[in-house]
């Protein structure tokens, strides 16, 4: 793991993209703070850059380095839940504009991935996360349902867990507005 944390921290920080498991399914990631990098994932997945991607953080403390605004209700949800959650904040700052939806919002989660967690750690900014699959296409559950054109779009491929057969499902995602109130977007 340590030499994929390397490699990848490397790619990282040049403006690159990477294929990687997240706590959840695989998926594309870059530097949430660097627009040139988030256009790259935009092109590889053939989607619209108005729709919004998620980012991932080791540390729920690094929130507020993100998010202008963090309703109390937030901290709940992030400590009650046992199973992977992003959740819709409203006023992001200091990420990359491309990857802040139109509306100002971002998802945010805190991947419990060893991996995930020890690169974030790392590399100290936030990685985007959104499926590895071209857009409109169904994400893939492991490494070998994963298309080679998007293996070959990528600039490095984590070789952690692309072994691991195990179902996995996406996020619950919910919305939280800045007074508090709740849309489940997704159970």
């Amino acid at each position: 793991m340590q030499d994929d944390i390397i490699k990848t921290l490397e790619v990282l920080k040049n403006g690159g993209v990477i294929l990687y498991p997240t706590d959840t399914i695989w998926g594309l990631g870059c530097d949430a703070t660097n627009e040139k990098a988030v256009s790259k994932i935009y092109e590889i997945k053939k989607r619209a850059d108005q729709k919004s991607m998620i980012v991932l953080l080791d540390n729920a403390n690094k929130i507020p380095s993100y998010i202008k605004e963090i309703p109390d209700i937030a901290w709940d949800l992030i400590d009650l839940t046992d199973k992977p959650l992003t959740i819709i904040y409203p006023g992001a700052k200091n990420l990359a504009p491309n990857v802040i939806s139109e509306n100002g919002t971002i998802g945010i989660r805190i991947s419990k991935d060893v991996f995930n967690q020890k690169l974030i750690e790392r590399f100290r900014k936030p990685i985007v996360s959104t499926s590895a699959n071209i857009s409109g296409e169904s994400a893939p559950q492991n490494f070998d349902e994963i298309s080679d054109e998007i293996i070959q779009a990528v600039d490095y491929v984590v070789k952690w867990r692309q072994d691991d057969y195990t179902k996995s499902n996406p996020s619950s995602i919910i919305k939280i507005g800045i007074k508090g109130e709740i849309e489940i977007i997704r159970k």
